[in-house]
């Protein structure tokens, strides 16, 4: 075997390495809530994972123009300093090896990389944890004379400024019944924007005429490639992490004695929505469902026989998942509205 085939086959699996880091960092920052803020996990993986892709897409684009990979001195110098700054990576990508070829989604693709601010803030954060901060804590407890930043805080302060934008997610912070809501709305509002950028960046590979060899590669990306605008932010990547598959579901199929009590235990009310009566963005990948509230604080919703949870006090009281776990709602889409129009039937 060549060097040159060698090289290849070396790159094609770090490629592959990067989309792999980059996914389970997603479904890693979806399994935050509540009861685990084990942030250092998605960063670590986040960090990593889009370092590695945009060492992969310089390397593409100097083959391209060179007929050969840079040396590692070359490619470290494209990361800074220390050869892991991602705007420094994300810098020479713009500058070298990003082609627009008038091209509209593509100069859209350069407009946001090039310019909107909350992309460059969470970049900048995954640096500087993949960097320095992952070792914040022993900086604090060794007295480093220049300790790192602290990303998790300026991360919550981040998540912060989403809900402080956002007056109708403000009133529902402190509802117990929406906290669960509220930090998936922040939680999809930050993997949006990651998304975006993984996107036009992968999209260089093939549109952007990045390269023979990057087209090679491009079946690695193949999926962020072809996502569409409709599809960004509602991706379950959760199911590709180990703690989600050892999550227990409840999922509870209805019986006759469960639809007798339905329609005789006057604290219970329900009512039947489809998709073409409602008037909103419909959250369910069944086309009708039907909400029923239970002694004026136990959201429930039937789809397709089964009952599911629509808020955290019905989940905990019947034991059941809720309807987002369990996959029968859309990641990204609110239920905001029928958990609203659930309670609304026990008031009546």
């Amino acid at each position: 075997m060549t060097d040159s085939a060698l090289k290849d086959i070396y790159l094609h699996d770090e490629l592959t390495a990067s989309i792999k880091l980059i996914r389970l960092g997603f479904g890693e920052l979806q399994n935050l809530d509540m009861a685990n803020d084990f942030y250092h996990l998605p960063f670590q993986l986040l960090s990593s994972g889009l370092e590695r892709l945009m060492k992969c897409h310089i390397c593409l684009g100097y083959h391209e123009i060179n007929n050969e990979y840079p040396d590692s001195k070359s490619l470290k110098k494209c990361g800074g300093r220390n050869g892991h700054d991602l705007l420094e990576l994300k810098k020479n990508i713009l500058s070298d090896y990003f082609k627009s070829s008038e091209i509209p989604v593509l100069i859209e693709d350069k407009e946001f990389i090039s310019n909107d601010n909350d992309l460059e803030k969470l970049i900048y954060l995954l640096s500087e944890f993949g960097k320095y901060s992952r070792y914040h804590n022993l900086d604090i407890v060794t007295s480093a004379t220049k300790p790192s930043i602290d990303v998790k805080k300026l991360w919550s302060e981040y998540e912060t400024n989403i809900v402080l934008s956002d007056k109708s997610l403000l009133s529902k912070l402190s509802d117990f019944e929406y906290q669960q809501e509220v930090n998936d709305f922040i939680t999809q509002s930050i993997i949006k924007k990651l998304e975006l950028f993984v996107r036009g960046i992968s999209r260089q590979f093939t549109l952007g005429r990045l390269g023979k060899k990057a087209q090679q590669f491009s079946p690695v990306y193949y999926d962020f490639i072809m996502l569409t605008d409709s599809q960004i932010g509602i991706t379950d990547y959760r199911k590709e992490t180990t703690r989600f598959k050892k999550k227990e579901t409840k999922i509870h199929k209805r019986t006759f004695a469960d639809k007798i009590n339905r329609n005789t235990n006057s604290a219970y009310r329900h009512k039947k929505i489809s998709k073409s009566e409602y008037n909103g963005d419909w959250p369910f990948y069944a086309e009708e469902v039907i909400i029923e509230c239970r002694q004026k604080h136990w959201c429930v919703v039937e789809i397709e026989g089964y009952d599911y949870a629509l808020n955290g006090a019905a989940q905990g009281r019947f034991n059941l998942t809720s309807v987002h776990d369990a996959g029968m709602a859309i990641i990204g889409k609110s239920i905001g509205d029928f958990i609203d129009m659930t309670l609304k039937l026990g008031a009546e």
